[in-house]
């Protein structure tokens, strides 16, 4: 029997759901699977790493060092100058857009932040033009907290400062709906959102984020899955039969397995629990790849991800995967055009010669994977 009838059914209620999906949310479907997890090693190392996801269009992102000194503005909607501020603290991250607007990071003291997107959840605060000298866009938070602050009790009192009003990114043609996951060395780590037009900051002791609902909700959340253990369930007899488990992984059945943002935080705080005991924060780093390597998005995986002329030059809805050592000061990524990880040294760098603008570099200086060929000797 053929089966073009079906997949042509299939095909049809995809885009019915997506049509939904767009009227439902005022804006274009995209996909937005980003997952941010943290490690802690054994001689105290906390590392931070994240998933940056984006399946509509290449972020392009870059390597980006910011030194120290500084100047910056805050945007606003009217474009007047909005907060304005001098940087104390160098910065090493991403970019994105091109815009060197930071994606994720840390600065030389090791405070680590990742943006995230936070679609139907995020509200900002009006905007109000008499106060533009204390507002800012949603994507100057990242530069702002990073530039200025060395630990969590310094990002809450300085989000108390400033009002982040809804700015459009050109880019998406909306105000960006995002939020964000901040870790010290120390290892107290928050959750920064914007719900209802107010900032709510939250603890946040398991270090995960995903996207929507608000973090609180996850949280709660977690409660439908306390069943779940890297130990495996005990055999068990029936009448006279025994029944025994059908290999390893028992203990984590039930484990959500979609790419929806609940599943995956479900999954991250799993992943994590368990995460094997690493004696130090570069052992770690193979540990954070490997977790996060299981959220890897492929292109068309997930709704808005297509195959136009955007989507051309792309390879996965995971564009780059990074995680931040916070004790060791090193930034380890891979992309979605090379799976070799590279390193940046930040605690090489010498911030205090760092003279000048800010700095960027393509995260791929070529789009191509690159290989180590295995020679193999003739047996004679």
């Amino acid at each position: 029997m053929s089966t073009k009838p079906f997949r042509r059914q299939l095909s049809a209620w995809f885009i019915a759901l997506t049509v939904m999906s767009f009227l439902g949310a005022g804006a274009p479907p995209l996909t937005h699977a980003c997952t941010a997890i943290t490690l802690k090693a054994g001689d105290g190392a906390v590392l931070l790493g994240r998933t940056m996801e984006w399946g509509s269009f290449d972020l392009n992102g870059r390597v980006i060092i910011i030194p120290r000194d500084h100047l910056f503005k805050g945007r606003t909607p009217d474009g007047r100058g909005g907060y304005g501020w001098k940087g104390k603290y160098a910065v090493v991250g991403t970019d994105m857009l091109e815009k060197e607007v930071l994606a994720d990071g840390f600065n030389e003291k090791g405070l680590a932040l990742g943006l995230l997107y936070h679609p139907g959840y995020a509200e900002y605060t009006g905007y109000i033009p008499d106060k533009a000298y204390e507002t800012m866009g949603p994507t100057d938070v990242a530069q702002y907290l990073l530039t200025t602050c060395a630990t969590v009790e310094d990002v809450r009192a300085a989000m108390k400062k400033v009002r982040v009003v809804p700015v459009v990114e050109e880019a998406l043609g909306f105000p960006p709906p995002v939020h964000f996951i901040v870790a010290e060395p120390s290892g107290k780590r928050i959750v920064i959102e914007f719900l209802k037009g107010e900032t709510k900051i939250f603890d946040a002791p398991l270090g995960v984020m995903t996207n929507a609902p608000a973090y609180d909700w996850h949280i709660t959340n977690l409660r439908n899955y306390v069943n779940l253990s890297q130990v495996a369930l005990p055999d068990k007899r029936i009448e006279d039969i025994e029944f025994a488990p059908l290999g390893a992984g028992s203990g984590m059945i039930g484990l959500p397995g979609d790419f929806t943002p609940p599943s995956r935080f479900i999954r991250a705080v799993a992943f994590t629990a368990s995460a094997r005991r690493t004696a130090d924060g570069p052992e770690t780093m193979y540990e954070m790849l490997r977790i996060l390597d299981n959220f890897n998005l492929p292109l068309g995986g997930a709704e808005g991800s297509d195959h136009g002329k955007a989507m051309s030059a792309m390879r996965s809805s995971t564009i780059w995967t990074v995680v931040y050592d916070t004790k060791n000061m090193v930034m380890y990524y891979h992309t979605q055009h090379n799976r070799r990880v590279r390193r940046v040294n930040a605690g090489a760098i010498d911030f205090g010669r760092l003279k000048g603008g800010i700095i960027t570099r393509p995260l791929d200086l070529k789009r191509v994977q690159d290989f180590d060929d295995v020679k193999v000797l003739k047996v004679r």
